[in-house]
């Protein structure tokens, strides 16, 4: 099973991994999601009525007013937030979205991850590190073992975090 590496900055800092949900849309926090259940609401939005609970969140940045922050941070109250963020274009809105969501995040990375991560796939994110490792969805349906590797990695993301 092949891994991407991919080497960024640390916006927020932990670890944490999940399967990837994907947009080339920027997100608008206040209109755009429901935080009670982690659901993109936005109209003519590409994820419109999917939710970014439990996932690793891939965007291009925020966009809308500073209650961007506000609706993230709600969401991570409920329980509804991503479990790690990874961003292209650093703003006032997607910074403290992402402090006060306290989901381990990354941007500035040394490939696009628009175009290396794709929707279903296994993402671990070291933000400390500023370490993104990509197992392609592809490879896990293949590999009858991923689950034992994914808990192995996860273990790795505990011990990282200091769990």
């Amino acid at each position: 099973m092949t891994k991407i590496v991919l080497h960024g900055r640390k916006v927020v800092g932990g670890c944490a991994e999940g399967e990837a949900l994907v947009t080339r849309d920027t997100i608008s926090g206040w209109g755009g999601i429901n935080p009670m259940t982690g659901t993109i609401i936005e109209l003519q939005h590409e994820l419109q009525g999917q939710s970014f609970k439990d996932k690793v969140l891939v965007f291009p940045g925020a966009k809308g007013s500073s209650g961007w922050s506000a609706y993230f941070h709600m969401a991570r109250m409920v329980g509804a937030a991503p479990k790690a963020m990874i961003f292209n274009i650093m703003t006032t809105k997607a910074a403290l979205g992402t402090v006060v969501s306290h989901a381990p995040t990354v941007t500035d990375l040394d490939q696009d991850p628009l175009d290396m991560i794709e929707t279903g796939d296994w993402v671990k994110v070291d933000a400390d590190n500023g370490i993104v490792e990509i197992t392609k969805k592809k490879d896990i349906q293949r590999d009858e073992t991923t689950t034992d590797s994914r808990l192995g990695a996860a273990e790795q993301c505990s011990e990282a975090a200091g769990v």
